[in-house]
């Protein structure tokens, strides 16, 4: 009895230490602890999970339509267009044409969905399996190596976000994702990322991508060519075609592999497929016609105005075959170490083509437009506009000979002199002594409003020396005033935006028709023709004969720092110059050399197509102007008599006229049966015939300036 009392006291417990197996009651308290936790942890889930339910239902309700974002963009695109219809270059983003879920080729569904993300099919917008695996890798790597994103996620980042690597903005990224897996189908997420994502070269979208890539539709690709537009990606700058072509093909051979890995194709189709076969399309060359485009597109802001956000097509008046042959003009001509520029317009004033230096990468300073030079003996163009306005003919005699106007005295190339020659032949050696002469008749104001008149819009100063071309000018504004001749005097204004429509078809801008305001009568116009044709025939000009009618005109100013040459030809006008930036002199450089040589080579493949035009040189002169020789064959010869003080009709001379041979109001017919002496007592005036045309001989010793 003892031991079991003894026992029994001992297993109560004595205060020793705690009883074998723990109490009930103790045990019962380390469930209890348990379970709080596990309801506090189920309560905080509960709580979390309704929070980023709450998160994602209010996000999924903020979120666009899908029709609104389908026409929703991230910036506005401009397709240049040349004069027929072929493509020059697109500024900013290119997005295309939007391709519903049928519409879109399966391979380029699976190409996609095999290389970016293989479960799209299964997540909510996140993958956790994905997010674990790019763990991994990143731990194990030390650096980050993969990404875990989603074309859901990507999709989110695309249209809301950005692409800083932030945690918060990774946040946002996974509730966006998730709230467009709340409201969009599978279906409707992947149209919208195939339609959204950037592939390179300015293209989102497969349809923007496919026309870039392999100017076809997205509709049409192929295999091959949609494992290349997924291939790009991972890195669009790097794997563009137009970047580095192999690049894009070598990462093209891992999608296809992929693709396979992930039964999206058979062995059979991978093992058919021909990368290095693919046709890739061409780049456009966009070279010199950025100097064109540099200049045109400013022009939209004040012809459509900056409300517009739709992609837009400027169709313009760049000839591509004339650029081209104007590019090779001024490349294979400027003197080395020299710039050299082109423009070149239809009789209409549509820029043909435009060249504002021999390399656009190397510097795109459009010397066409902006750079101001001395124009040399080619503004002698105002001078000679002036004189003939002023009753001034070709055919007038003047003095080649030295001359001193306020102290200035101008002086002919090698200081020769031809005494007296005609205004033609003056103008068509260039003699600056008869171009002083004629500046200082009209008046030098005369000669700068003249200017003016035709499109200068440069400062003119009228000291005497501005005849021999002193005042700076841009080219093209030069082309513009040697056009109005060729135009018989009207006005023309250089223009190289023809129409702009958007995408939807809606036209925002047509170039008007031009109304050409006359700044010269016909004659005028005419007249200058005839000096400037004679110029290229047989004066400075020759190096610019084409073998149809030419007209035009050199310039060359001192020390040979420019040259020059304007001219006409078959109903289009064509400047060029040549010269360094820094002003320094180029030896050997002048009007009729080297700018009169790519004038001629540009300008026969520019009018080959159009047929020969004959220049309507014939003065017509107005009545003011007429001599009395031209009077006498306007009218009856009587005309020339007229009464003296007593009323007795004189002739010319004053000597009386017969009673004979005085008029008989009402004769008629009758006065034929008078007898009519054999001779007048005074002889009749009769009309004298213009004098041929004199044409001046070659004068080599004139010079070329």
């Amino acid at each position: 009895m003892a031991r079991r009392d003894i026992r029994r006291q001992a297993g109560q417990g004595s205060g020793d230490g705690p009883p074998r197996g723990g109490s009930p009651k103790a045990g019962r308290s380390k469930r209890s602890i348990w379970v709080k936790i596990l309801v506090w942890l189920a309560a905080l889930g509960a709580l979390a999970c309704s929070l980023v339910f709450g998160i994602v239902y209010f996000e999924a309700q903020s979120l666009p339509s899908l029709e609104a974002l389908k026409s929703s963009q991230n910036g506005q695109t401009i397709l240049v267009r040349a004069r027929d219809g072929s493509q020059l270059v697109v500024i900013g983003p290119s997005y295309g044409q939007w391709l519903d879920y049928d519409r879109i080729p399966s391979v380029m569904k699976d190409a996609i969905v095999s290389t970016e993300d293989r479960r799209f099919r299964d997540h909510i917008g996140i993958d956790p399996i994905g997010m674990m695996r790019s763990a991994a890798v990143n731990v194990k790597s030390g650096h980050r190596r993969q990404g875990a994103s989603t074309i859901t996620q990507q999709l989110a980042r695309n249209i809301f976000l950005n692409n800083d690597r932030t945690f918060s903005r990774k946040i946002k990224e996974i509730f966006i994702a998730m709230a467009l897996e709340w409201k969009f189908s599978k279906d409707q997420i992947l149209e919208l990322y195939l339609n959204k994502v950037y592939f390179g070269g300015g293209a989102y979208g497969v349809d923007a991508a496919s026309r870039k890539f392999f100017n076809h539709p997205g509709t049409q690709l192929s295999l091959p060519e949609a494992a290349i537009i997924a291939g790009l990606v991972k890195a669009p700058s790097h794997y563009s075609p137009t970047a580095d072509a192999q690049a894009a093909v070598d990462r093209a051979s891992v999608v296809l592999d992929v693709m396979e890995d992930a039964g999206s194709i058979t062995p059979s189709e991978h093992a058919a497929v021909h990368l290095d076969k693919v046709k890739m399309a061409a780049e456009p060359a966009q070279n010199s016609v950025r100097y064109f485009t540099d200049w045109a597109l400013p022009q939209l802001d004040t012809l459509i105005g900056t409300d517009n956000t739709e992609p837009v097509e400027v169709w313009t008046t760049l000839d591509p075959k004339m650029q081209s042959a104007a590019t090779a003009a001024v490349a294979a001509n400027a003197p080395k170490g020299a710039q050299g520029a082109l423009v070149s317009l239809d009789r209409d004033g549509s820029v043909l083509a435009m060249v504002g230096g021999t390399d656009y990468v190397t510097s795109n300073y459009n010397r066409a437009t902006q750079a101001m030079r001395q124009p040399g003996s080619a503004w002698k163009l105002f001078v000679y506009l002036a004189a003939l306005e002023s009753g001034v003919k070709p055919d007038d005699p003047i003095n080649d000979e030295p001359v001193t106007i306020d102290g200035w005295t101008p002086h002919n190339d090698a200081g020769r002199y031809a005494g007296q020659i005609d205004i033609r032949t003056a103008f068509a050696y260039s003699k600056n002594t008869v171009a002083a002469q004629l500046g200082q008749k009209v008046g030098f104001d005369q000669v700068a409003a003249m200017a003016r008149r035709f499109g200068i819009t440069t400062s003119i100063a009228t000291n005497p020396s501005m005849v021999l071309g002193t005042n700076e000018v841009r080219l093209i504004e030069m082309a513009r005033a040697f056009s109005e001749i060729q135009a018989h005097g009207s006005s023309v204004t250089p223009y190289g935006i023809v129409k702009v429509v958007t995408s939807s078809g809606r036209v925002l801008y047509q170039h008007p028709q031009p109304q050409g305001q006359t700044l010269v009568a016909p004659f005028v116009a005419a007249g200058m023709t005839d000096l400037m044709q004679t110029a290229v025939n047989i004066g400075t000009g020759r190096a610019a004969q084409i073998g149809r009618p030419v007209a035009g005109k050199t310039g060359t100013t001192s020390s040979n720092k420019d040259g020059w040459f304007m001219g006409f030809s078959s109903g289009i006008t064509t400047g060029v110059w040549m010269g360094r930036d820094d002003a320094h002199p180029v030896p050997g450089l002048q009007g009729g050399t080297a700018p009169a040589r790519a004038w001629a080579q540009y300008m026969r493949t520019a009018v080959a197509g159009r047929p020969a035009e004959p220049f309507d040189t014939q003065l017509k002169l107005p009545e003011w102007q007429l001599e009395p020789d031209d009077q006498a064959g306007m009218g009856d010869p009587n005309a020339y008599f007229s009464p003296d003080d007593q009323g007795n009709l004189v002739g010319p001379n004053g000597q009386p006229l017969p009673p004979q041979q005085s008029p008989q109001p009402g004769a008629g017919d009758a006065d034929q049966q008078q007898p009519v002496p054999e001779a007048p007592l005074v002889q009749q005036p009769q009309p004298v015939p213009a004098a041929p045309k004199k044409k001046p001989t070659a004068q080599p010793g004139f010079g070329i300036y």
